[in-house]
């Protein structure tokens, strides 16, 4: 005869997850996914500046990657403000505009 407390007795078999249980831990699993920025030398730094104030200049567009803890975020759009001290940008998206920090943007292409 099999123990109630094993062998898939009453306590085994009454295993049940709460719902505020399963949010947490699927909350803490993607909090595990989080990741860190990466460092930009001072030549990358200096060359996605340069690349803003040339979009900016000639209204151009200019393709961001801009980082999220979670994914890396592309962006595009015309630089039509400059912002230095708050080393920010103000991109124009398709109808709408963004502030974007200077320290968040990873790369930029023209």
């Amino acid at each position: 005869m099999a123990s109630k407390l094993g062998d898939n007795g009453i306590y085994e078999g009454s295993r049940i997850i709460l719902p505020e249980h399963r949010e947490a831990y699927l909350a803490q699993m993607e909090e595990q996914k989080r990741r860190g920025k990466p460092e930009l030398d001072d030549q990358e730094v200096q060359q996605i500046e340069r690349l803003l104030v040339e979009s900016y200049n000639s209204r151009c567009t200019i393709d961001l990657v801009v980082f999220n803890p979670f994914y890396d975020e592309p962006v595009s759009g015309v630089v039509i403000g400059l912002n230095v001290g708050r080393r920010e940008v103000k991109l124009m998206l398709d109808e709408e505009f963004r502030w974007i920090s200077l320290a968040e943007i990873i790369s930029a292409n023209v």
